[in-house]
């Protein structure tokens, strides 16, 4: 442990570690990328395996330099019935850059590495598009709404480009993950936004909804994750500095309602508005037990 070090060096060498980290596995994940187009099921079984133990082995050090310059207590609870040979969707609260790292954290190994949807216009950013590409990532696209008016003939064209990119998660589960409330917690939001919860923004229900559109047959259920940190949100420098004492985290998994599938949200008004009342009643349970968090474990 180095935490008998200055706060600041922790985090220069914890960054050190991170930019280590990344150029060596993702110049490793460039040449694996290579055998990746190779029209042959074998070595594309291969490549996919490889990729993903790299994207795993990637977390893993990021968690050991997290251990080495910091002494964080986790307080983890619902993670008892996680598979790692089945597919989910994992959306969780908001409040901080940490919030992926203390996902990747939890669940390495325990479930298939995280994933999101993707833009399909973000696989030419430089460098990173093909990161995304090679762990395979799943790119959508998605037309406009003046778009679809211009030519209604490409309703339901972008949603069954999607499906036909997530098919290879048949036979390999994945971890698709979705922050509900689409940006970080901050108080002049949730001002802005004069929203009914005490600790969360406004859920945004389209972002999951567009993937249960996708793939929701192939899904084994939502887990719902609820994050807090007692100390107050961290930032990342915080993280890097060894300066996040105490996490707690619930993971609850959700059956996914069967009339919740294979119906499009953005065209059927009627599935919309049943799908934002159920997602609206999560919030409200995770607005409670966000509460029963803090009296449990405030803040020192």
């Amino acid at each position: 442990m180095l935490d008998f070090l200055p706060a600041p060096l922790r985090g220069v060498i914890a960054s050190l570690l991170l930019a280590l980290n990344t150029l060596l596995l993702c110049s490793f994940l460039f040449c694996v990328a290579i055998f990746k187009v190779l029209p042959f099921a074998l070595t594309q079984r291969f490549t996919h395996w490889l990729m993903n133990h790299t994207h795993e082995a990637w977390i893993s050090n990021n968690k050991a330099w997290m251990n080495l310059i910091g002494q964080t207590r986790w307080h983890l609870s619902g993670l008892e019935g996680l598979d790692y040979q089945h597919s989910y969707l994992i959306t969780s609260n908001h409040q901080s850059w940490v919030d992926i790292m203390v996902l990747q954290y939890v669940l390495n190994r325990r479930i298939r590495p995280l994933k999101f949807f993707l833009k399909q216009e973000l696989i030419w950013v430089p460098v990173i598009g093909l990161a995304w590409w090679a762990l395979g990532f799943p790119f959508m696209k998605r037309y406009s709404k003046a778009y679809l008016e211009k030519y209604p003939e490409k309703k339901g064209k972008d949603l069954e480009t999607t499906r036909k990119t997530c098919d290879k998660f048949r036979n390999n589960p994945v971890g698709i993950f979705n922050f509900v409330e689409g940006t970080r917690f901050t108080e002049s939001k949730h001002a802005q936004q004069q929203s009914p919860f005490r600790y969360l923004l406004k859920p945004k229900a389209g972002g999951i909804a567009f993937v249960l559109d996708a793939m929701g047959e192939q899904l084994e259920a939502i887990v719902n994750v609820t994050i807090h940190y007692p100390a107050g949100r961290p930032g990342y420098w915080d993280l890097l500095c060894g300066n996040v004492n105490d996490v707690v985290v619930h993971f609850q998994e959700l059956n996914i309602p069967p009339q919740f599938i294979g119906k499009n949200y953005d065209q059927d008004g009627v599935y919309r508005l049943e799908f934002q009342g159920w997602i609206n009643q999560l919030w409200e349970d995770k607005d409670a037990l966000l509460e029963q968090m803090h009296r449990e474990f405030p803040a020192k």
